[in-house]
């Protein structure tokens, strides 16, 4: 077992750091190797020196390979370190820096519905590429933890250490249902037919409609076993169209069906906001300071407040 050992500020090797991220990024060491021209046995020995160094294991040998809560912080010091060195070179109008790449975790709900159309008025120069990684609100912090991302649009307001956090607004969803669906399964109080009637949900991880079941019955009961996965925001809310089951949908892809008669709304007047915020990393860096103010600009006019 390896002990904890005082490390000063500065001595971390920073070939070693970079190389703990190569690993990372590639899976295997192999892999690793193979990116860096070097041996697989010079990308073990950096990696056991680096974990030697700071007394922690650093990785999971497993397939692909993960930091361990250790490691993840050394794999978001080494992304944030390329972040850096990669602005420096566009600063001073060099090419070797590569295009530069901001990556944002963001839910499925806000990329189908305002996330694309702000990134849009986000200034053409320099020219960025976008890296989204899609996630459930309540996992996107998580990413950032992990140093996968650089940003990230997440239903907690708790900064994760090293990142700063600013509010966004609400995503109002609405309990709706096909018309047919709704005469034929939801006739009784809200909160005993819902509970009983088949149920569309985004994923395992999506609470949101059992959460809104027990809202109505006073913290008692979740929504149906009966439930239809369906992990794709268009697709969700086609499914519950289609007449699989009710759900949550967000407003802005309710209204215009529950205008043209192709949604019902299940309980009027009763909605679930869920609040959303921005978190980044908290790095001078050009390129995510003009993405984050396209990303909070985008939220004012889609969200509400």
């Amino acid at each position: 077992m390896m002990t904890t050992a005082a490390v000063a500020p500065g001595e971390l090797p920073l070939d070693q750091v970079r190389t703990l991220l190569t690993v990372v990024d590639e899976g295997t060491f192999d892999a690793a190797a193979a990116a860096l021209h070097i041996t697989p046995s010079a990308v073990s020995q950096r990696v056991k020196a680096l974990e030697q160094r700071t007394g922690r294991v650093l990785l999971l040998r497993t397939k692909p390979v993960r930091p361990t809560p250790s490691g993840a912080v050394l794999v978001r010091l080494a992304r944030q370190l390329a972040r850096l060195e990669r602005d420096a070179y566009a600063e001073l109008g060099l090419s070797g820096g590569g295009p530069v790449r901001v990556s944002v975790a963001v839910n499925a709900d806000s990329l189908a519905t305002w996330f694309l159309d702000a990134l849009t008025r986000v200034p053409r120069d320099p020219p960025l590429c976008f890296d989204l990684r899609r996630e459930d609100e309540a996992h996107t912090a998580a990413l950032l933890r992990e140093g996968a991302v650089m940003a990230a649009v997440t239903s907690s307001p708790d900064a994760v250490p090293g990142c700063s956090v600013r509010p966004l607004g609400r995503m109002r969803y609405l309990p709706v249902a096909a018309p047919e669906f709704a005469a034929r399964y939801l006739d009784g109080p809200p909160g005993e037919r819902l509970a009983e009637a088949p149920v569309v949900v985004f994923d395992r991880l999506d609470d949101l409609q059992d959460g809104f079941v027990r809202r109505l019955g006073d913290g008692r009961g979740a929504a149906s076993a009966a439930r239809h996965h369906v992990p794709a925001s268009e697709a969700f809310v086609g499914a519950v169209t289609a007449g699989l089951g009710w759900g949550l949908v967000p407003e802005p892809q309710a209204a215009p069906l529950l205008a043209d008669g192709r949604l019902a709304e299940l309980v009027p007047g009763t909605t679930v906001d869920v609040p959303l915020y921005w978190q980044q990393w908290k790095l001078d860096s050009p390129a995510l300071a003009v993405v984050a103010e396209a990303v909070a600009e985008g939220a004012a006019r889609a969200l509400r407040h």
